[in-house]
């Protein structure tokens, strides 16, 4: 058999023209072969060793990245406080109430319920004096917030076994709604069916009145109840603790530095979709006109343009735009504490273990933290004006700021009169304060997260797929104290002109909410809508729907609209689109209350009075829809109040029994409410 070399095919070994060598040219050449094979492969081998040895964390495949009790255990911590958050305020009194474990020789974590798998909440008992803690934000009609969705529809689903699990609920609500606080309540009652046990009463803040207030009431007398429930004692007075340490960066090349972006850095140079609120589009300004004819207010109505954002929207839902500060506040407080407001920093979280690296988007620089991701035009809360009372040179500004911030009658009155009713923003109160000059990192750490403002679309998809249409007043008005406050979004827009002089459009960073607020799937349904001012704006996207559907072909039912406002010839909205909707036969009827063109003033409600038994045929025979769109506080409840005369005296019902039919209507979804307080 003759040997033949090593690297030789199958078919190059059985040719009969292949060389013979001698026994010992064989075994020669294949010890040097052999040798050379070792060296390459041993070699190399014995080089990469230390690469893949490397030391790694140990990693326990049995941690689940969404399970919050596993991450309690790795953090010694035994409190968690799960948030739902639409505005941050929830999300703020989270992050407080976990703070304050601290005082009391526990360690607390605020948490996302997204962000976790909360059939986790069985597990919990294997922590040491653990609790769960809930700040329960309700929105709309009872609903949960987008970000306790999830959790909500869990609770409504498990029959999981929460025996041996501690908690109590703070709910965040407004009285003027119908399902006040309805979120907060059912997740306190539907814990208690799963067998968890409450340590403290649920705690209900109202927004109508003062939700601050509602919660450091119950926040002063929750903490005595956990100290007796786990046999713990305050360490003391409140101790100033910083959450965030600043790092300063002096690369002048740093190309990594957000500049008002939302989540993504660079996101707004590279737009991908699909957009939300961590991803906003940034939509062009393509007309912005003033709706008024005359009056002190200015009344505008914008329109964006959606092109190629593959965003989709409904009629009835909401557009929401992260608007910017006003540069004139930003440069003020930047003045007034001495600051360079072009510095690069980040402020980082020195709890490593924090799903929250920084209070906003790090790094950047203290200009675009205050102009695009803090909120500097509210009254601060209680707890900013307790850490920065530290900074007060003068004994009687510390004094005054460290009462309003404590839970003493005195200071909740001082704190009501001369911050909140006042509107004292922060800027406002270190103008009233000279000794107060906090570090500007410090005050960056402490103020809340500017939101996004929301606005019901005033237009109808079916008409104008790439484009959303916003109908708003613009907000300014003098305080008590002498100052003139302009809202933030409202004075934000009004300056987006669709043509600049330096050849930029003018953009605005925007996402769509979806809402209940919806047209009937049957369009010969009857709807009736009643909206004055602004309250108008989801009805003409409803009226343009309609309109579009019957120049489809379609049969459309009866639509009622009821609009206010104060002149005919001064704030009469969308006016002539209106009056073209009715001589087309879209609006079945349109009903306009002009409450200042006569000694008394004329509302929405006192013209409903008039058609009372048009209005019962409606919604008695036609099964008709009741869309309510406007001020939550007065004009709802007034037309709410309407609705119940007509039930009782045309559907011969008791008063009881009226409020429980309308009830019953927006149970079924016939009667709707887009408002606000």
């Amino acid at each position: 058999m003759a040997d033949v070399d090593p690297s030789a095919t199958a078919s190059q070994a059985g040719a009969e023209d292949v060389s013979l060598f001698s026994v010992t040219d064989v075994f020669l050449f294949s010890f040097i072969v052999g040798l050379m094979t070792y060296w390459f492969f041993f070699r190399k081998k014995k080089e990469e060793i230390p690469e893949f040895t490397k030391i790694q964390p140990p990693v326990s495949t049995n941690v689940k990245d969404n399970s919050f009790v596993e991450k309690m255990k790795k953090t010694g911590r035994n409190i968690v406080v799960f948030y739902g958050s639409q505005t941050g305020t929830a999300e703020e009194f989270a992050n407080r109430l976990a703070k304050d474990a601290h005082r009391y020789g526990m360690r607390g974590m605020a948490a996302d319920p997204e962000e976790y798998d909360l059939a986790d909440l069985s597990s919990l008992p294997e922590i040491d004096n653990a609790l769960a803690l809930f700040c329960m934000a309700t929105y709309g009609e009872g609903d949960p917030t987008d970000n306790a969705q999830d959790f909500y529809d869990w609770l409504q689903e498990t029959d999981a076994d929460l025996s041996g699990v501690k908690f109590a609920v703070f709910a965040l609500g407004n009285k003027t709604y119908e399902h006040f606080n309805a979120m907060g309540k059912y997740v306190d009652n539907r814990l208690e069916q799963l067998g968890a046990q409450r340590i403290f009463e649920l705690g209900l803040g109202d927004d109508d009145g003062n939700l601050e207030e509602d919660f450091i009431t119950w926040r002063e007398q929750f903490w005595p109840a956990v100290c007796e429930h786990f046999g713990v004692e305050a360490t003391g007075e409140e101790s100033s603790i910083r959450q965030y340490e600043l790092v300063v960066h002096t690369d002048e090349n740093m190309n990594k530095v957000y500049t008002g972006e939302m989540g993504r850095l660079k996101s707004y140079e590279n737009q991908k979709p699909p957009f939300d609120a961590k991803n906003p589009f940034l939509a062009t300004v393509t007309t912005n006109r003033k709706l008024n004819q005359g009056g002190e207010r200015h009344l505008m109505h914008l329109e964006l343009d959606i092109s190629n954002s593959k965003i989709r929207y409904e009629s009835g839902d909401h557009v929401a735009v992260y608007p910017a500060n006003d540069p004139t506040l930003v440069n003020q407080l930047g003045e007034i504490l001495g600051a360079d407001l072009d510095t690069v920093i980040s402020l980082n979280n020195l709890d490593e273990e924090s799903n929250k690296k920084h209070p906003f988007p790090c790094p950047t620089t203290y200009r675009t933290a205050l102009t695009y991701y803090l909120d500097i035009t509210n009254p601060p809360r209680t707890n900013v004006l307790y850490e920065l009372a530290q900074y007060a040179g003068e004994p009687l500004e510390q004094e005054q700021l460290r009462k309003m911030a404590s839970s003493s009658g005195e200071g909740k009155e001082l704190y009501l009169n001369w911050v909140v009713e006042a509107r004292r923003n922060i800027l406002a109160i270190l103008q009233d304060y000279p000794s107060l000059r906090p570090p500007i990192d410090h005050l960056c750490e402490l103020l809340p997260r500017l939101q996004a403002r929301y606005y019901s679309i005033a237009s109808s998809s079916k008409v104008h797929t790439n484009s959303i249409h916003i109908c708003a007043v613009v907000v300014e008005y003098e305080t008590k104290a002498g100052r003139v406050n302009k809202g933030v979004a409202t004075n934000w827009l009004r300056a987006k002109e669709p043509a600049l002089e330096n050849g930029h459009k003018a953009t605005v960073p925007m996402f769509v909410r979806k809402s209940q607020f919806r047209l009937p799937f049957k369009p010969t349904t009857p709807v009736i809508m009643i909206g004055p001012g602004t309250g108008i704006a989801p009805f003409v996207g409803f009226i343009q729907e309609r309109a579009w559907l019957k120049e489809q072909g379609k049969e459309v039912g009866e639509t009622v609209l009821y609009y206010g406002c104060r002149r005919a010839n001064e704030d009469y909205l969308y006016r002539e689109e209106l009056a073209q909707f009715q001589k087309d036969g879209v609006l079945s009827q349109l009903n306009v209350a002009f409450s200042r063109e006569q000694p008394h003033k004329v509302y929405v409600q006192h013209l409903m009075k008039q058609n009372k038994e048009h209005l019962w045929r409606l919604m008695h025979e036609g099964s008709a829809h009741v869309y309510v769109c406007g001020d939550a506080r007065n004009m709802a409840r007034e037309v709410q109040n309407v609705f119940y005369e007509i039930v009782s005296e045309f559907g011969g019902m008791s008063q009881a029994q009226a409020v429980d039919f309308i009830k019953k209507l927006m149970a079924k979804g016939r009667y709707s409410l887009d408002v606000w307080s």
